[in-house]
């Protein structure tokens, strides 16, 4: 309340003059009381929360992403400007050595303006939960990405690691890979050895398995995920980087298990993604070890390839062998695994490892969002699948068709008899690698031109290749202005693109690269939109939001898709009719279709040998065990596909 000070009757003084007197003194008045009072008063609310947080268990963590972080852009440090604390003449907030914003957590009070004031979504402050009563077994730096726990390898078994991506997944498996030495939640340790691992997990299955790693017993054998990078750090034909690794002396069968009999004799920078991640799967499984860990073994091979390396990998787990999974195909992590560790928390703030569950029971749990058992929901919504996916039939007018399609290119022999595509529906587009899937779409884009045939009804048509420019140092909101300004609700929230506007595209991840990408793609005024390996680098969760998203987005606008994609539930979700390839891969392709879902899905899975049924508890796709009951039943009425 404003109060004016009288003044003596007697002392002529102008109106306005008191009023600017009254206001100056309210001020200094005011400045006074928030000086004493305030300060008392954040200091009694710090101590309230310390308290409530000391009786409930919880811990606060204050987590600054280093790459968002952008103090120019927000007008020099606006977190420190608007922190309470460090108005009271505390430092909570303060510029560090790196230029980029530092947050003691002692003196943080949660109070939740810093992370809602910065423009850049950089700093995350987070109460951790109950069961957290030790320090993170990892953490990046001060104010740093934080791991908690870890998952168990289990001897006679395939464990599968679970999560989305920036979680912690590859950072648990390199601590228990021996690759990276965790400092145990001490940035300032120097070296963990296995003495402080054991301590640690004392009254643990991991410090059983620490102590055997201490002695020797168990061998560890290890599959990075970027196995992009290979051919940088290794020369020469792959038949010789193998033979260096080949303890077990089995190259021979390795490679013919793997097919890759066809390429060892070339030069390991000119072969295929696909190839490079078989030859990584065959160089650490002929390395002598009783713990193998593969981390994502099914990226960049197609459907065929991935059935048959995941009957490899099971094999490999007996009693005396242990196997480590992390894998975002849910219905081939399904296929894999016996057990499942899953992971969750907050994206690049901190990961937390729950126990292992039979393999169903996992997935069920992750798709729901909620552990029971630790009265955890990680997610605010369930991911749910329908008996028969909600789709609603693709519109009967015709948009565009081929007829009589073939190319030659070099060895390769392309043939397209006829088949259409119709307004408001997608088509997915299965088939091996190198069969002419690609090759087709470019077609359809007027890229590649037909030797013979012709694509009729030409329109608009918006293409994303299946490999990404990451050259480009521009700003993402420049590469996505159409999107900003037309599709903020149907593609930028969805998609979590809001916080890479302001990066250039080259300092994208594969994931952030590829939902850009997508976006980018369905920005364009066009009719038909052309999607080749969308799912590439997307976690489980990503996959079924861009379904969900493409689905969605081709009925709003009244135009249509073909994705090509190697993930089967992320076809199956968003598909309304499929286009089947087959032939011999490098040498010839068919495309055969479009044809509805039923039809396409059985053609294809009779070849690959395998059944689908539907898990009754969340209805997602779920392959039969080879030779079960279901499995026999379903093959002698030749219903391959749901049932």
């Amino acid at each position: 309340m404003i109060c004016f000070l009288p003044f003596p009757s007697f002392i002529n003084v102008p109106t306005g003059f008191l009023r600017k007197v009254s206001a100056m003194v309210f001020l200094h008045i005011s400045h006074f009381i928030y000086q004493v009072i305030g300060k008392l008063f954040i200091k009694i609310s710090e101590t309230f929360i310390l308290s409530v947080f000391t009786v409930l268990g919880m811990t606060r963590i204050a987590v600054v992403e280093k790459d968002k972080c952008n103090p120019a852009g927000c007008g020099n440090f606006l977190c420190i400007r608007v922190c309470p604390v460090n108005r009271t003449g505390a430092e909570c907030i303060t510029k560090g050595e790196d230029v980029k914003a530092k947050i003691d957590e002692e003196l943080c009070t949660g109070c939740g303006i810093c992370p809602k004031r910065c423009p850049f979504g950089a700093i995350h402050i987070i109460n951790l939960p109950e069961q957290l009563t030790q320090q993170p077994i990892h953490q990046y730096g001060q104010n740093g990405f934080r791991l908690f726990n870890l998952p168990t390898p289990m001897f006679g078994k395939v464990v599968g690691v679970l999560g989305i991506n920036g979680i912690g997944k590859s950072t648990a498996i390199k601590v228990l890979a021996g690759i990276l030495k965790p400092n145990l939640g001490d940035i300032d340790r120097k070296e963990t050895d296995y003495d402080h691992l054991i301590e640690y997990f004392k009254g643990t299955e991991a410090q059983k398995f620490f102590e055997k790693v201490k002695k020797g017993e168990i061998k560890i054998s290890y599959k990075p995920q970027q196995v992009e990078l290979i051919p940088r750090a290794e020369k020469g034909k792959v038949k010789d980087l193998l033979k260096k690794v080949d303890e077990k002396r089995e190259l021979d069968k390795i490679a013919k298990t793997l097919e890759i009999e066809q390429i060892l004799d070339n030069d390991i920078t000119k072969i295929s993604g696909g190839e490079l991640q078989r030859v990584a799967i065959a160089a650490t499984v002929l390395k002598k070890a009783n713990f193998y860990v593969f981390d994502e073994p099914s990226s960049y091979l197609d459907i065929k390839q991935r059935i048959k390396v995941s009957r490899f990998i099971r094999s490999l787990a007996d009693e005396n062998t242990a196997v480590m999974v992390v894998e975002h195909d849910l219905i081939i992590l399904d296929y894999m695994t016996d057990l499942v560790n899953l992971m969750y928390g907050e994206e690049a703030a901190y990961g937390i490892c729950s126990s292992h569950k039979p393999t169903r029971t996992a997935i069920n749990v992750y798709l729901s969002g909620f552990l029971r058992e630790e009265n955890m929901r990680f997610r605010d919504h369930a991911i749910r699948f329908e008996e028969k996916p909600p789709l609603k039939k693709g519109g009967q007018e015709e948009i565009t068709s081929w007829k009589g399609i073939s190319v030659k290119l070099g060895k390769f022999q392309l043939d397209a008899e006829q088949g259409s595509i119709n307004r408001k529906e997608v088509i997915g587009v299965i088939g091996e690698n190198g069969i002419g899937k690609t090759t087709f779409v470019r077609i359809l884009a007027d890229e590649t031109k037909p030797d013979k045939g012709e694509v009729e009804h030409k329109m608009k048509v918006s293409y994303k290749p299946q490999y990404l420019d990451t050259a480009s140092d521009e700003l993402v909101m420049n590469v996505l202005k159409k999107a900003v300004q037309k599709y903020d609700v149907q593609l930028i929230r969805p998609l979590k693109i809001k916080p890479l506007l302001l990066k250039k595209v080259n300092e994208l991840s594969g994931g952030e690269l590829q939902r850009v990408a997508i976006c980018s793609c369905l920005q364009e005024d066009a009719k038909l939109f052309l999607l080749d390996e969308p799912s590439a680098y997307l976690d489980a969760e990503q996959r079924l939001v861009v379904s969900k998203v493409l689905r969605e987005f081709m009925d709003q606008k009244g135009t249509s898709a073909m994705v090509v994609d190697h993930d089967l539930l992320f076809i199956d979700y968003l598909s309304n009719r499929m286009l089947v390839f087959d032939g011999q891969p490098a040498f010839s392709g068919d495309a055969k279709g479009p044809f509805e879902m039923q039809e396409g899905m059985n053609m294809f899975l009779k070849d690959l040998n395998i059944t689908f049924r539907r898990d009754p508890e969340s209805n997602r796709p779920r392959i039969n065990k080879e030779g079960s009951v279901k499995d026999r039943e379903q093959k002698s009425k030749g219903k391959y596909y749901y049932v």
